[in-house]
């Protein structure tokens, strides 16, 4: 019953999918399962691109809504984080910038960073020819398991605030291990659909391990930990890089 409860408020957290009101919610830790919501995010998505695909939508616009129905899916709630950041990271003074992060008003360069991720993930599907359904998972699943390694590597920087709660229950690394061994074997589905893609299986592998942990390890360079914001923003930079080198392989 706690687990269903925990899978049931990750659900609630992580998206807007409907969770029946009588269900029992236990947040409590539910950041160890949000590479797993990925994955449930991601089959979502890549079921919807199938369905849409059947019915001859053109590529570009079948991407399009891909990416729009994405965001829908999540209610923004990385994005908003990544435009945050941005905006965070635009202030030259450092003693400012978690100031600027907390300000719900979106600025300059956070409206930019929306722009580029939402071109960057559009594009990249749209250059994919086959097993988008598999990328789809394989991005939404890296994502968040970069956001996990980051709240267990780095220090929290506020003492309260939307991420703070993660950063009470998750300490070690050894939680990021059971969802990354799962992550790989998107790699070895990969392989056993078409042995021939073995360089795909191997780039989505290595690839989504190195984005992610790089992207929160840069955040933490550039601020000097955490927060909410930047773990939002490690999940949507993670997401649009990996497609982008999935196109590109």
């Amino acid at each position: 019953m706690r687990i269903g409860s925990r899978v049931a408020a990750a659900i609630a957290f992580y998206t807007c999918l409907p969770v029946p009101p009588t269900w029992a919610l236990e947040f409590q830790g539910v950041a160890r399962l949000a590479p797993y919501i990925g994955l449930l995010i991601g089959g979502l998505l890549g079921a919807l691109d199938l369905g849409l695909q059947a019915i001859a939508m053109p590529v570009l616009t079948r991407s399009a809504l891909i990416v729009v129905t994405w965001t829908a899916v999540t209610g923004g709630l990385h994005l908003d984080g990544a435009m945050d950041t941005a905006d965070g990271l635009a202030v030259l003074d450092p003693e400012r910038r978690l100031e600027v992060m907390a300000d719900s008003r979106s600025g300059a360069f956070g409206v930019m960073a929306a722009i580029a991720l939402v071109l960057l993930k559009t594009a990249a599907l749209n250059d994919l020819e086959g097993d988008r359904w598999l990328a789809l998972m394989a991005a939404a699943g890296w994502g968040r398991w970069g956001q996990l390694v980051a709240i267990a590597r780095y220090p929290y920087l506020k003492p309260t605030g939307k991420g703070a709660f993660h950063k009470q229950a998750i300490r070690s690394l050894w939680e990021a291990v059971p969802s990354l061994f799962l992550l790989f074997s998107l790699s070895g589905l990969q392989v056993l659909l078409n042995p021939a893609h073995w360089p795909v299986a191997l780039g989505m592998a290595t690839g989504g391990i190195a984005i992610a942990w790089l992207t929160g390890t840069w955040f933490n360079h550039k601020l000097g930990g955490h927060t909410g914001d930047t773990y939002g923003a490690t999940v949507e930079w993670t997401e649009a890089g990996l497609l982008c080198l999935l196109a590109g392989l």
